[in-house]
């Protein structure tokens, strides 16, 4: 794993001196891999390190502190994306009231250049900083030029003229389209968490379940998905196909968002562990059953509609094909 830092001040010599990439990285989407793969360019150009400077809790999450749960990718899901694309290092900068002040001036000669010595900084066409996003990327050039360092702004990366964005992955994650936000990512898209206590409720009717803490991450449409599961600490190293339902459990008069995982042919206790899931198929709506022994049907026929080695649909759905929950 790459070493993360919480703050620009506490970045070590070993890796100042390097291109930056900037941004938010929020999914780590083909449109940020376009940019991390310019900024590879640049620093392989140079010989220096690549450093992401990105910011943890999303700025979004601090301006709008009652917002409801948005994130793709949470803290370490986006630092082993940002891994996989050849970052060397991570400044996971701490937005707080603090930083948030920071003139664009300042940001520029503080944490680019002192803080990070940056010999080349890589940013999207819309990124903004300093406090009241006082800068833009033009503002960026100009001090660039004035301060010695290079600036590169990648132009919006498109998909049949749409532009690649975080944004419309929740989109289709909320309408129950994994396979269109994957087609987005670059990637399937995951829930990563701890496996919680629950009511074990599913053991009494044959289907056990790993009730996976949900914290920041998005709540895409409520359901039942296919989905393919790898647990922290596997010797295996191995993705195991399962089904999971998100939503309130309707049939056991439930009012808690839950997220629960249950694995073909598997029986090992899960507490306590850490569960990557990807969701790879939509199966169904959530719905409410007369009782158990319904419900209980219904799961066996879930876990025969999800094959047991899922793979994402390359199908993009058709406009209007599903009602958000």
């Amino acid at each position: 794993m790459v070493p993360v830092f919480d703050h620009w001040q506490r970045t070590p010599a070993d890796w100042k001196g390097g291109v930056v990439a900037l941004g938010n990285f929020d999914g780590v989407h083909k449109g940020h891999q376009a940019l991390l793969r310019h900024a590879v360019e640049r620093a392989e150009a140079l010989g220096v390190p690549l450093v992401a400077l990105t910011f943890e809790p999303h700025p979004r999450r601090f301006f709008v502190a009652d917002t409801g749960p948005f994130r793709l990718t949470l803290a370490p899901a986006k630092t082993r994306l940002l891994a996989e694309h050849k970052v060397q290092a991570v400044v996971a900068q701490r937005f707080d009231a603090e930083f948030a002040a920071v003139t664009a001036d300042a940001f520029v000669d503080d944490v680019l250049l002192s803080g990070l010595g940056a010999r080349h900084v890589v940013c999207g066409y819309d990124f903004t900083f300093g406090v009241r996003r006082t800068g833009n990327v033009e503002k960026l050039r100009q001090l660039g030029g004035a301060r010695g360092f290079g600036v590169s702004v990648l132009d919006p990366v498109t998909r049949e003229g749409e532009i690649y964005s975080s944004t419309r992955i929740r989109e289709a994650l909320r309408a129950g389209w994994p396979s269109e936000a994957a087609g987005l990512l670059g990637h399937a898209w995951e829930i990563e968490g701890v496996v919680e206590q629950g009511d074990q409720r599913g053991r009494t009717i044959g289907f056990p379940t790993a009730n996976v803490a949900l914290g920041e991450h998005l709540r895409p449409r409520f359901g039942v998905y296919a989905v393919r599961v790898l647990i922290a600490g596997d010797t295996e190293q191995k993705w195991r196909p399962g089904v999971a339902n998100l939503g309130k459990r309707p049939t056991v008069g439930k009012l808690k968002e839950n997220f629960e995982v249950h694995l073909f042919d598997f029986a090992a206790d899960l507490y306590g562990k850490v569960l990557r899931v990807q969701i790879v198929d939509f199966i169904r709506p959530e719905m409410k059953f007369a009782g158990l022994d319904q419900l209980k049907a219904q799961i066996g026929a879930d876990g025969e509609a999800a094959p047991k080695k899922p793979a994402a649909r390359k199908t993009k759905p058709k406009a209007g094909e599903a009602a958000d929950a």
